[in-house]
């Protein structure tokens, strides 16, 4: 089996490098990319760092990477936009069709590249509905990161729930809650693990009790936001309950994403649940195999993955964690012309098999290792009490570069090892993509959220925090609703309407 994916792989590289002759030439890149190992030190190409020296080889690229941290990208990003002397020529946008995005996109600060994508043969095979939901007035400006559409959900320990006494897995959205304050009783824990990223878990929970994701359309055809609807309240006062029951860390606010997982690897636990990407779920029951000696045998899985639980008889809404893209990479203007052809053709190459397992996993025998089973491991054979070890090169040598990734064709990877759990997800995306709710006015064009969307949307997420927390009470959440209404909400939801209604 091993030597059957290494022969793939080299012939995979063999494709790749003739079809990268546009950039044959040595060229620099300078990129910009969210950051979520900023404690962790970066070695440059100049360092050493092998993966850089790979890529190098292959492309004749080297890259200069700015790394931001996660948690502060988006403010980052405007700053950028804002100053062209200072402006990478390839960076990440996390908010396909966000204001940002779009009023750069209209000001002329990327590369239209519809004309262009047909060109190369790996950026041409992703998903035309994909590029669709990220085009801004009909064009695309970027090649969408492609994620799996029904990807949110909740993973937990089911070993602390049966401490709390609940051994059933949840089957309807008050079950979960009643695990949820069962397992808030447990000392020295705490239930939902969250951080600075609040929008997954206030997603999940909201939509999961019936509310519409971001506006909602009522039975007269009338647009609303998400947040007047009885059952986006339900989720808020749920996590107020949890919160003052004792089970969120009330320092929650203070994390930031890159260390999200800290509070699940430890040992003990420091919180037991998590709503976000399922695939983060599987991920921490391998984790836990390999560093905490949890059993990998087929049913003993310590983690429970959930989704798709019924609000109401016969009601089922999923948070759609993405447009099955999360972000976009984009070309700035500061590219030039006769440049364009040569980074595109780097993007190109990116996505082939070569490039993705470089940018995703890195390189073999460095970061990752092919046992004789045939499958991806982050450790050498008989190397797992040391693991951990090489964790910590890893993220030094690979960072975060798999937020360069895009594989708009498809995981093309070495594959690890599927466990039940990951089977489980796989097909999860098959079953439950159907309960998945979309924004009604994703595609519908409003200028005055294109101006000030994502601060009013930010303002109003940072009340509901403070709701959360129990800083502030109805009366006082309600205010700030209002507040968005009278700074440019009124506008935004009569701009959405009218162009609701023209399409309609």
């Amino acid at each position: 089996m091993k030597k059957i994916v290494s022969l793939f792989m080299c012939m995979a590289m063999l494709v790749t490098l003739v079809s990268f002759a546009a950039a044959e030439d040595e060229m620099t890149l300078k990129v910009m990319l969210p950051d979520f190992y900023s404690d962790a030190e970066w070695m440059t190409l100049e360092d050493g760092n092998p993966v850089l020296q790979a890529i190098y080889e292959a492309t004749g690229v080297k890259m200069e990477i700015t790394w931001v941290p996660n948690s502060g990208y988006g403010e980052m990003t405007s700053l950028t936009l804002g100053d062209p002397s200072n402006m990478p020529e390839v960076m990440v946008m996390q908010g396909p069709r966000d204001a940002i995005t779009i009023s750069s996109a209209r000001a002329g600060a990327f590369w239209d590249l519809t004309d262009y994508i047909p060109q190369y043969a790996n950026l041409a095979a992703g998903q035309q509905s994909t590029y669709d939901n990220t085009a801004i007035d009909g064009r695309i400006y970027g090649i969408y990161r492609a994620r799996a559409y029904a990807r949110a959900g909740i993973y937990y320990r089911n070993d602390y729930a049966a401490k709390a006494g609940v051994d059933a897995v949840p089957t309807t959205v008050q079950e979960f809650k009643d695990l949820c304050m069962a397992m808030a009783k447990l000392d020295d824990v705490y239930v939902i693990n969250m951080c600075k990223y609040v929008a997954g878990t206030i997603g999940i929970t909201t939509v999961m009790c019936g509310a519409p994701y971001q506006y909602g359309v009522n039975a007269e055809g009338k647009i609303y936001p998400a947040f007047e609807d009885e059952h986006f309240q339900e989720g808020l006062d749920f996590l107020r309950d949890l919160y003052a029951a004792g089970g969120i860390d009330p320092n929650f606010m203070t994390i930031e994403s890159g260390n999200w997982n800290d509070a699940e690897r430890s040992d003990p636990p420091k919180a037991l649940m998590r709503l976000d990407c399922l695939d983060n779920g599987y991920r921490y029951q391998e984790w836990l195999q390999e560093n905490m000696g949890a059993s990998n045998v087929p049913g003993e899985e310590i983690v429970t993955l959930l989704t798709a639980l019924p609000y109401e008889e016969g009601k089922i809404q999923i948070w759609p964690q993405n447009t099955g893209a999360s972000g976009e990479i984009v070309i700035t203007k500061t590219v030039s012309e006769e440049k364009l052809p040569k980074v595109l053709a780097f993007l190109d190459w990116c996505n082939s098999a070569e490039g993705q397992t470089l940018l995703n996993c890195g390189l073999e025998g460095v970061t990752y290792w092919i046992h004789e089973d045939g499958y991806r491991y982050t450790y050498p054979e008989g190397e797992e009490t040391n693991s951990a070890q090489y964790a910590t090169y890893t993220n030094t040598v690979q960072h975060s570069l798999n937020q360069l990734g895009m594989n708009v064709n498809g995981d093309l990877t070495p594959p690890t090892a599927a466990t039940t759990l990951r089977a489980w997800y796989n097909q999860n995306l098959i079953d439950n993509a159907q309960y998945v709710i979309a924004d009604p006015c994703l595609t519908l064009d409003s200028e005055t959220n294109t101006l000030m969307g994502k601060t009013l949307a930010d303002d109003v997420e940072a009340a509901e925090v403070q709701y959360i927390a129990g800083k502030i009470d109805l009366a006082g959440l309600k205010a700030a609703y209002q507040t968005w209404y009278d700074m440019g909400g009124e506008d935004i939801l009569a701009e959405y309407q009218a162009a609701y209604d023209a399409q309609k």
